[in-house]
């Protein structure tokens, strides 16, 4: 009676520590939604800037977050693992997150500095604090549900980027005008704190911190372990295989999320409303993609449900590339929806399965470098082609300048193919077995020199 009372309160407590996390993903989904999305992407681009150079710009300011991602993220990952503060570092980006999201509400048309400088730092608050966030997903789930619990968190995070939304729609249709779509950061962000809060008053850091030797810090750990595990390379040879797939494919995601909206407006003449709408169709089909094949990694595998969605993604990117009508746009954005859910939420169920035992922040902080560089060359490879591309048109071909930007957009469409097809091409040979036969070795090599 004992035990099976034991065994019911500790599966109360890992259902609530399930649903925090879940809340997070609800939270911080309605930040891209808005911000990446249907919303601050399309302002930027069309009224703080405008025109091609208003895409390259916001290009490029996606690639200076991402880069500064990346430089950061390893060895706060290594610290976190090594201090167990996964919280506090979550607690830490989330705050930087909202606060920069809220203070989009200052950037009136033309402030393209303040535009640029806040979006930075509320990127780098949003997509720092994802790693740590990713971190905490093997501690709440095991390799039998670990890609159920991760749909989970994905299908409920898209469906939160879906209700902030509906929140935003009928205020910015009824209050037309920039202020209202300035306000709906401010409304973003506070929605994105409110769900933020279960995470941080349920999940605690369980184990103690270690112990710094005379004359380290945290600093200087963190280095040495990143400096020790680039020097095991070999043992983690699937997951680095793993990861450049990952900077490969992600390149054409990154550049589908980052410029669904601008596309939409380039190519299609869609207005605010009809952009916040298409988001909401791509986030309800995120949703259903998220809950679908999250059940089917459990079912046949991290791996074949990958190439399954990057497959589909590359359906949508050609069929994007061929679209002549707002209705048909729809109808790709509801496929692409489906894919990318797959792609990212399964993304970061195989670092879970490639990871190491008591390593996660740390794997998940090279993840999330993949992810940075995939964020920093994608947006920048789109939109960089697109606005060159666009000036050819005009310049060399004499096609007025609407016409020459959307035949640049088109031409930037077709590299989102060519990065998933090549990313898929370098994931055929990465094999999960193999990275678990590596680790165990490496584990038994360092039992057996213990001894001898």
């Amino acid at each position: 009676m004992i035990n099976q009372a034991m065994l019911a309160s500790e599966g109360k407590a890992l259902r609530k520590k399930r649903w925090a996390w879940y809340f997070y993903d609800f939270g911080n989904s309605a930040y891209a939604a808005v911000v990446l999305l249907a919303v601050y992407a399309a302002y930027f681009q069309g009224q703080v800037v405008g025109g091609a150079q208003g895409s390259r710009l916001w290009g490029l300011s996606v690639a200076v977050a991402m880069f500064i991602v990346a430089a950061i993220s390893p060895v706060l990952g290594a610290i976190a693992d090594f201090s167990n503060a996964k919280k506090q570092f979550l607690i830490g980006f989330t705050v930087l997150s909202c606060l920069f999201t809220a203070a989009l509400f200052f950037v009136e048309p033309g402030d393209v500095f303040i535009g640029i400088l806040f979006f930075i730092l509320a990127e780098i608050g949003y997509r720092g604090g994802q790693v740590f966030y990713d971190a905490l997903l093997p501690e709440i789930a095991d390799e039998y549900n670990i890609g159920r619990v991760s749909g989970y968190g994905w299908a409920l995070g898209s469906f939160g980027g879906v209700l902030c939304l509906l929140i935003i729609l009928p205020l910015i249709m009824i209050f037309e005008g920039p202020f209202m779509v300035r306000l709906s950061f401010v409304i973003t962000a506070v929605y994105y704190a409110v769900s933020s809060l279960p995470i941080f008053l349920t999940i605690r850091d369980e184990s103690p911190p270690q112990e710094l030797e005379p004359g380290e810090t945290y600093v200087t750990v963190g280095f040495r372990r990143i400096w020790r595990t680039i020097q095991a390379a070999g043992d983690y040879r699937e997951f680095i295989k793993f990861v450049a797939s990952f900077v490969v494919y992600n390149s054409g995601v990154m550049m589908a999320m980052n410029f669904a909206a601008i596309i939409g407006a380039v190519l299609f003449g869609m207005e605010q409303t009809e952009l916040i709408l298409f988001v909401i169709l791509v986030q309800v089909t995120n949703v259903i993609g998220a809950y679908l094949l999250g059940h089917l990694v459990d079912r046949i595998g991290a791996k074949p449900a990958m190439v399954l969605s990057i497959l589909l993604m590359v359906l949508a990117v050609a069929l994007m590339f061929v679209a002549q009508t707002m209705a048909f746009f729809f109808v790709v954005g509801a496929l692409a929806g489906f894919a990318m859910a797959g792609i990212q939420s399964i993304s970061r169920t195989m670092v879970g399965a490639l990871s190491p035992v008591g390593r996660s922040a740390e794997f998940y902080g090279f993840f999330a470098v993949a992810g940075t560089i995939s964020s920093v060359v994608g947006p920048a490879i789109f939109g960089t082609l697109a606005y060159r591309a666009a000036i050819w048109y005009q310049n060399v071909q004499g096609l007025p300048e609407l016409v020459a930007e959307q035949a640049g957009q088109r031409l930037a469409v077709l590299g989102m193919g060519a990065t998933l097809l090549l990313g898929l091409g370098v994931l055929a040979s990465v094999s999960q077995a193999r990275a678990k036969a590596s680790y165990t070795l490496a584990i038994e090599s360092k039992e057996l020199a213990k001894v001898g």
